[in-house]
């Protein structure tokens, strides 16, 4: 039987040489690659992909899009790490852990659009809350996430590495703050929630490595009086998941964002008490959060373990 041929346009941003990274030494696939002169053009761009099982597109919104127009075979599968197609009818959803529904879903899709990476972190918390009608859809829901810089693509992390940056780059960095981030509407749409949320991402000098948080008070929450209670709901709803997990409550008093750098798994952290307490998401942004969950997908839609290639 032969391998499936995989390609990965847009090789060159930071998710697309991460997921490289992940698949450069498989032996059960077939990686086509482009000729560097040739990797802005779409003729050749079309038939690479027209070529492959699957297509990874590491690509900007717009381009995403365009090159979703490229693809002429009708047998080639798409995982697209862009925005562009994230709330879009036809597109499944590539977060495997929200339920055993989804994973099968995910196994026979043609078309996967990969979570964002601070959109990851919130839904792993709100999702199953809501799944298990422990928080109202129509509550009201704050979360703030910190991040490594990593996730602002090339860029950035040029910016945060210049040997000439200003002094402001040594401090953390809240963005977005008129509520428009990109990775909003997927919040929402997946987790079914009435009202947006309120949304505070922050960039901070430090490589990568993620943890997004969602405070709550016990009050909010419907069936649950105590903190251990809500950790063992959690605990529950995930368990035999290799990629997502619950840490043990155990009286966390502080986490450090980088926890799980080069890791492809996230970690769920429940710390507080019975009247107010936090429920943490802990990834890699380049992880979990891009790269570690496309190449997941990849492993679900074409057959292979869900973990091939992947950094437990």
């Amino acid at each position: 039987m032969s391998k499936p041929v995989v390609y990965i346009d847009g090789k060159e941003g930071t998710t697309g040489l991460q997921i490289y990274d992940r698949l450069a030494g498989r032996q059960d696939i077939e990686l086509l690659l482009i000729d560097e002169d040739k990797r802005k053009d779409p003729t050749e761009r079309k038939k690479l992909m027209d070529e492959s099982d699957l297509v990874f597109l590491c690509l900007p919104d717009a381009a995403a899009v365009e090159a979703v127009e490229l693809v002429g075979n009708p047998a080639t599968r798409i995982i697209d790490a862009s925005t562009a197609h994230r709330t879009m009818d036809g597109w499944v959803y590539g977060f495997p852990e929200l339920s055993g529904q989804q994973r099968e879903v995910i196994k026979s899709a043609k078309r996967v659009a990969n979570p964002g990476c601070h959109a990851t972190g919130f839904i792993s918390v709100v999702y199953p809350l809501v799944k298990l009608g422990l928080l109202p859809t129509d509550a009201a829901v704050s979360c703030f996430s910190l991040t490594g810089y990593s996730g602002g693509g090339k860029k950035m992390i040029a910016s945060y590495e210049a040997a000439d940056r200003g002094d402001e780059l040594s401090s953390p960095c809240p963005y977005a703050l008129t509520q428009g981030h990109k990775h909003l509407p997927e919040m929402r749409k997946i987790c079914g929630l009435e009202k947006m949320p309120v949304f505070v991402p922050i960039v901070d000098d430090y490589y990568k490595g993620m943890a997004t948080t969602v405070p709550l008070h016990m009050e909010q929450l419907r069936g649950v009086s105590a903190l251990r209670e809500v950790w063992q709901k959690l605990n529950d709803y995930y368990a035999g998941q290799a990629l997502v997990t619950v840490s043990p409550l155990d009286g966390c008093a502080k986490l450090y964002a980088n926890g799980k750098m080069d890791s492809d798994s996230l970690s769920l952290i429940v710390a507080g008490n019975d009247g107010q307490f936090t429920i943490t998401a802990l990834f890699d942004n380049l992880g979990k959060g891009a790269s570690g969950a496309a190449v997941q997908n990849m492993n679900l839609m074409l057959g292979f373990g869900e973990t091939a290639g992947l950094n437990i």
